[in-house]
């Protein structure tokens, strides 16, 4: 399984991939983008399992990369790994197509949890 995680911050990169080995998932190729424009370069020519991406990045955000992937007929997993979690982003994220967003502070179980019933 190879999973993208993209994040501005190198070390939330770090401790997303930490949690992740945490939470049973450590087996996974970890593919790794510092903002959204290189996080759309990357799902479109990597072709990940799954994209985990912070919401607010400079330049390109989350919700955006996710709609650039959507348009171009991309059906990659994606969920967000971000510091707001409000009723409206979950709401927005879920209508642009993401499965789940998973909001900061965060543990193992919280993602055992998310992305247990979406991965093989």
């Amino acid at each position: 399984m190879r999973v993208l995680v993209a994040d501005d911050s190198r070390v939330m990169r770090s401790i997303v991939v930490r949690t992740l080995r945490q939470a049973g998932f450590g087996g996974w190729e970890i593919l790794q983008a510092a903002d959204g424009a290189e996080a759309l370069a990357t799902a479109r020519d990597e072709q990940p399992d799954l994209v985990l991406s912070d919401w607010n990045m400079p330049g390109m955000n989350g919700i955006d990369v996710l709609r650039a992937l959507r348009a171009g007929g991309s059906t990659v997993p994606f969920g967000f790994v971000t510091s707001e979690g409000s009723p409206q982003m979950r709401a927005l994220a879920e209508s642009e197509g993401a499965l789940f967003l998973i909001a900061k502070p965060f543990d193992a179980d919280t993602f055992e949890d998310a992305l247990r019933p979406h991965v093989r």
